[in-house]
């Protein structure tokens, strides 16, 4: 799933990109992916790109005082196309192609969505408080007015709540999603499971230490990246997330894994959890 720094590096991109241009013609090419009818998309044609922001993980194309908003969701990819075919997409369940945006020179941009759960979300609204999923956003953690007191009150507002579900809870804190939680707290040194009111104020420090290194550094790894290039630096540099059963980079254990419905989680047992392998989703404690 792409997350705050990839979003982040897509818009980057992409304002190059976009800057000065206009939307000849948008194509919705799989339905249900359009969450609004008003404006209709139609109203986007003509418009001059403006600007190009993330709201957390939304990406956010200002184009003439409208915004047309995508949520990736898991699968989703937002590819740059140099030239688009003359003949309008046909929709169809054997393409990943979801929303195309064709510009005024002939060139635009491919929304697509892998696999058969179909996530993948746009959005034409008339400002970016109108989607409900930016609405409720908490703050941006590489904002200048996320400090460590906003993560103090916001943990201490969690109660015993996993720390690694309040990373993630998008009203919480925007833009960190499952594979940066678990590199947060690799980097961190802290279990999956603690408690987010159990910190210190050595272990707050700690952690907010790792929220801004690790997504800092991955923004800053990502500048100047087209988006065909993203995914690869962003699996390149994972140290445990995804990669079960491998050497943890920094001490050399094995990688484990917890398994969850829809999800699962990778930490170091000696890095993460004084050794001890944690239980399975059931038991959400440390094994005796």
């Amino acid at each position: 799933m792409p997350e705050l720094p990839e979003v982040e590096a897509l818009a980057q991109d992409l304002r190059g990109r976009l800057a000065d241009r206009a939307i000849a013609k948008v194509h919705i090419v799989a339905f249900s992916a359009l969450k609004t009818f008003d404006p209709p998309v139609q109203a986007l044609e003509g418009t001059l790109i403006d600007d190009v922001t993330r709201h957390g993980k939304f990406l956010d194309i200002d184009a003439s005082g409208l915004h047309l908003v995508f949520h990736l969701a898991r699968a989703g990819w937002i590819r740059w196309r140099d030239e688009l075919p003359p003949v309008p997409p046909r929709p169809s369940n054997k393409s990943p192609l979801a929303v195309r945006v064709v510009l005024d020179d002939d060139t635009g941009l491919d929304v697509t969505e892998a696999g058969t759960k179909k996530s993948l979300a746009a959005y034409v609204v008339r400002q970016p408080s109108d989607v409900k999923g930016i609405a409720s956003l908490g703050p941006d953690p590489l904002a200048e007015g996320f400090t460590i007191d906003r993560l103090a009150e916001i943990l201490k507002g969690a109660g015993r709540a996993q720390v690694k579900g309040v990373l993630r809870h998008q009203g919480t804190i925007a833009g960190i999603g499952n594979a940066y939680s678990d590199e947060i707290l690799h980097a961190a040194k802290m279990s999956p499971f603690k408690p987010a009111n159990g910190f210190t104020d050595g272990e707050l420090q700690t952690l907010f230490d790792a929220i801004r290194d690790v997504l800092g550094d991955a923004v800053e790894r990502s500048r100047g990246l087209a988006a065909s290039e993203l995914k690869g630096e962003k699996k390149s540099h994972l140290a445990v997330h995804g990669r079960a059963g491998e050497a943890c980079p920094v001490c050399g254990d094995t990688v484990r894994e917890v398994s969850f419905a829809d999800s699962s989680l990778q930490y170091c047992p000696t890095c993460q959890t004084g050794g001890k392998p944690l239980a399975d989703r059931r038991m959400s404690r440390l094994l005796k």
